[in-house]
Formats: C-alpha cells, sequence, structure tokens
C-alpha cells in the first residue's frame, strides 16, 4: 500500500496532469503558500512511499538533481529552472548575476548527460540578461521556470499525439488486438512535468480505445521500470508486465513485441540517442527481429550542438548502486541491503548511445521524423540554425 507523507492537496492550473490514487499531480511546482519554495515528489521513495519535499535554495536543487531525488530529461530540465529561481531571489544588493552565474555552474555540474539541465540553465541566463532591476529579474526567472515546466507537459502532450497514430497503425494490422509495447527505464510522467516521453504516446492511444499491453524493463540498477513506470502504469489502468532487463531479445524472437518506445537523456542533431543503459541492446535485439525502434522527446532534449553521439559524456555513479538494492522491508521502511561479497569491483555506466542507424524515427512535439539530421533540421530549422 502506498504510504503518503505531506499529501498534495493542489488543484492544479495546468494541462491534464498524471494521477496518483486518483487524483492529479505534477512532479514539480511553488508551494502555494510560498512561492519561494519549490515542491517536488522524492521519488526515491516510490512507489511504496509519496514523499513531497521541499526545496529552499540552488544548493539543495543541485543535491536533488544529483542524488535522483528527480531524475529523468524533463524534470531534470525544469527542476534546474527553478533552481536558478531559487538562487536569483537568493541574491541582495546587486549580487543576482554573480547568484545565476554560480548557481548555473553547480546545477551543471549535477548531472552531466541529460542536455535539458543545461538547456534550461541558458534559457534562464538568456531571457533574463536584458533586464537590469534586480527585482524585475528575479519576477522574470520565475516566469521563465514556470514557462519551460508548462512547455514540457505541452510539448509531451502534443508528442504523444503524433506517437499514438503509430500505435493505431500497428492495431489496425492486429485487427485491434492489444499492441504489446516494450520500453526500457522510465520515460514517464515521473521523469518530466506531466504526461512523459515514451508514455505519451501510450496515454493518448489508451484515450483513443486502442488497446495496449506494455512490457516494462525493471531498468537496473536503480530499478526506474520496477518502481516507477508499472506502478505509474498501474496508475492509470494501463495493463502491463514486468521483466527482467534481459528478457527483452526472447521477447522480440517470440513475436511478442510489436514496437520499442523510449525516451532520451540526449540525442545530437545528427539522431545518436543517449538513454538509460541498456537501451543499445534492445535497440540491436529490435533490429535484428525487424521490430520498429522509436525514440521519443520534446525539442528541448537534442544537442543542436553536437553530431556524433559518442561524444556525450557517460555518467558513472557509485558502484554502490550495482552492489546493493533497496526495497521495502518487513518494518515498512525502505531498506538496503548487499547484494555482493564484500569489496566486489562495479562499473556504473548510467547511459549509453544507440546510433542513429538503429532508430525508426524519433516522435516530437512537431511530428515524427526519421534519425538523421537532414530530417531533424527540417522539422525544426528554427532551433538548428542558433
Amino acid at each position: 500500500m502506498l504510504m503518503t507523507v505531506n499529501t498534495i492537496n493542489h488543484p492544479l492550473p495546468y494541462s491534464i496532469p498524471m494521477k496518483i490514487n486518483g487524483q492529479h499531480h505534477r512532479t514539480i511546482w511553488p508551494d502555494d503558500n510560498d512561492p519561494t519554495k519549490i515542491q517536488i515528489i522524492d521519488q526515491r521513495h516510490l512507489p511504496h512511499h509519496l514523499v513531497i519535499e521541499t526545496l529552499s535554495s540552488v544548493q539543495e536543487t543541485a543535491a536533488a538533481i544529483r542524488d535522483m531525488h528527480v531524475r529523468g530529461a524533463g524534470l531534470i530540465g525544469s527542476t534546474a529552472g527553478f533552481g536558478m529561481y531559487l538562487a536569483a531571489i537568493s541574491s541582495e544588493n546587486g549580487t543576482i548575476d554573480e547568484k545565476l552565474d554560480r548557481g548555473g555552474r553547480l546545477l551543471c555540474a549535477s548531472r552531466p548527460t541529460a542536455s535539458n539541465l543545461a538547456w534550461a540553465v541558458k534559457r534562464i541566463q538568456k531571457e533574463t540578461a536584458g533586464v537590469s532591476r534586480e527585482e524585475e529579474k528575479k519576477k522574470m526567472t520565475f516566469t521563465v521556470a514556470c514557462a519551460i515546466a508548462d512547455e514540457d507537459a505541452d510539448y509531451c502532450r502534443r508528442l504523444g499525439e503524433h506517437g499514438k497514430e503509430l500505435i493505431r497503425a500497428i492495431s489496425e494490422q492486429k485487427g485491434g488486438a492489444p499492441v504489446n509495447i516494450l520500453t526500457h527505464c522510465n520515460a514517464g510522467w515521473l521523469a518530466f512535468v506531466d504526461w512523459g516521453s515514451a508514455t505519451a504516446p501510450i496515454y493518448a492511444a489508451r484515450d483513443a480505445g486502442i488497446a495496449v499491453h506494455v512490457w516494462v524493463d525493471e531498468t537496473r540498477p536503480w530499478n526506474q521500470g520496477a518502481k516507477l513506470t508499472a506502478w505509474e502504469l498501474q496508475q492509470e489502468g494501463i495493463d502491463n508486465t514486468l521483466i527482467t532487463d534481459n528478457a527483452g531479445g526472447h521477447l522480440m524472437q517470440k513475436r511478442l513485441v510489436d514496437m520499442v518506445l523510449v525516451g532520451t537523456d540526449r540525442t545530437t542533431r545528427s539522431g545518436d540517442v543517449a538513454n538509460k543503459i541498456g537501451t543499445y541492446l534492445k535497440a540491436l535485439a529490435a533490429k535484428d527481429n525487424n521490430i520498429p525502434f522509436y525514440v521519443a522527446l520534446p525539442s528541448s532534449t537534442f544537442d543542436w550542438a553536437l553530431r556524433d553521439g559518442m561524444k556525450i559524456p557517460i555518467e558513472e555513479r557509485s558502484g554502490e548502486e550495482i552492489t546493493q538494492v533497496s526495497g521495502l522491508g518487513l518494518n515498512g521502511q525502505i531498506e538496503t541491503v548487499q547484494l555482493t561479497a564484500p569489496g566486489t569491483a562495479a562499473a556504473n555506466y548510467s547511459f549509453d548511445i544507440t546510433p542513429a542507424r538503429l532508430v525508426s524515427g524519433l516522435i516530437t512535439e512537431r511530428g515524427i521524423c526519421n534519425a538523421n539530421e537532414e530530417a531533424i533540421t527540417a522539422l525544426f530549422p528554427d532551433l538548428a540554425d542558433r
């Protein structure tokens, strides 16, 4: 049973958000009673406890990103935007530009792979650059941070409508039988502000009356699939089955997967995709079994300055995330246990690169395109040429 700490009773004035126990939520929002505080769902405690954490400073925000209180490309970007706002309001006596500069560098250092983080920081800096009065600049940082969050939700909703048509086409080929979708990690609303990237087409298909079933990779070592995606889909009433990370290829060989649908933390202008470790192996298996492999992303996840995916920095985290595992103990509390013998060496790479040649298409808020530079820049000429 999900136990709640600091329940949200917040009638959010946004586009339709996702649900927890039937109640609508966003993943990040300003405190109703004190807009100098930003609230997040601390995802380390899901699916067993709903814990709402309050962020009061850019330092706390950077720690929340670094230590995985929040995770996922879009949510990291939105959190960074609000972190810049917290940096701005901490200034006094003309120090706001210095605070924003220091805050931006601190946030960008918290996790290196996701492009949304640096994108959000740069957007705040750019859109406030022409504001000279300190109080006005503080207000502007808040306005832009809210806009980043709202756009994240809107873009994910829109890409969901585009991706829905891919699912519809498979459904029609199958005579209305459920479309089996394999996903990896959590690219759901918990990874964004609302809707998610890889889950948005699934939600849109469900709402259109298209039958779907989702194979959910557990996604070691943080188990975002097991802990977050499966729970999120359960909350939405979508049929799903949890599998081990290594089962995907077997399911594809047995023709039990109709399409693979994943998110991304950074995608180059040439279509190379950085996503949670293990994504590359799913793409290889999909290619070998002639199964379409799609990547869903809002435009904020593109790295327009990069063509070669192998140059994307790959975060390497503590080996303890592999040698230990956390879950709900018999006492109702989250416990961590040791899996391996003492002194076991572990290398913990968080992401891998899926080359564009393995990607069937990119699902974005503007439509679906091939994973190559010509198609991507034709869809986003205003962004690619900056």
